[in-house]
């Protein structure tokens, strides 16, 4: 009961603060990096040099999700955007690979939209696809990395990379997110993960199998 408690408190106290303290030391420390990489996007990719989309957090709020482009906006005769593989160019599936596009997810760290560790963020328009036990992800702040990331990422299957996110949001702890904060370092250096077979972006979302 009294590691329980110590979790709790960690998870809807400390967490918090750890995350606002780690995302300031963070963005002045790769400050360089930041313009470096906005320098390569705007030169290579073009502007605006940052993709914005809208995904729910947590308790489902809907928040303004910031990353750097890696796809351009070219589109066809008839004005519609290309498919991903053809707009995806070698500068951004280097920031993929790398993951230098999700720095300015700091900056959301850093309001309270997201959390260093929790349940990737997706669409929107997937929330109306979850169970009732896969809609529990929510019940902690999504994170820059989380189980499933560090687990299989973009090549596991949605039922795995749910399964994953209710593991981790039924056992929230201080020392969870220390092991898994130290792997995600581990599989970004070793660029493992970063994208399903055959699939510039993963699979969508279209509910899970009966």
């Amino acid at each position: 009961m009294e590691k329980m408690t110590l979790d709790k408190i960690y998870e809807h106290k400390l967490k918090r603060v750890m995350d606002f303290l780690l995302a300031l030391i963070a963005i002045i420390i790769f400050s360089p990096i930041f313009l470096m990489t906005a320098v390569i996007v705007a030169m290579k990719i073009g502007r605006p040099i940052l993709f914005t989309q809208v995904r729910p957090g947590l308790n489902e709020k809907v928040f303004k999700m910031y990353k750097f482009r890696t796809m351009t906006n070219e589109r066809d005769s008839k004005g519609e955007l290309l498919a991903d593989h053809l707009r995806l160019t070698k500068s951004g599936s280097f920031l993929r690979a790398t993951s230098l596009d999700e720095l300015p997810e700091l900056f959301n760290i850093l309001k309270g939209d997201m959390s260093f560790i929790g349940p990737r963020p997706l669409l929107v328009e997937y929330l109306e696809l979850y169970s009732p036990d896969q809609k529990k992800r929510h019940n902690v702040r999504p994170g820059l990395s989380g189980l499933a990331q560090v687990s299989g990422r973009n090549l596991l299957t949605w039922e795995e990379k749910f399964s994953l996110d209710l593991e981790y949001v039924k056992n929230v702890s201080f020392i969870t997110d220390i092991k898994l904060f130290l792997l995600t370092i581990k599989k970004v250096l070793i660029r493992e993960g970063i994208s399903s077979s055959n699939h510039v972006t993963v699979e969508p979302f279209k509910g899970s199998r009966k």
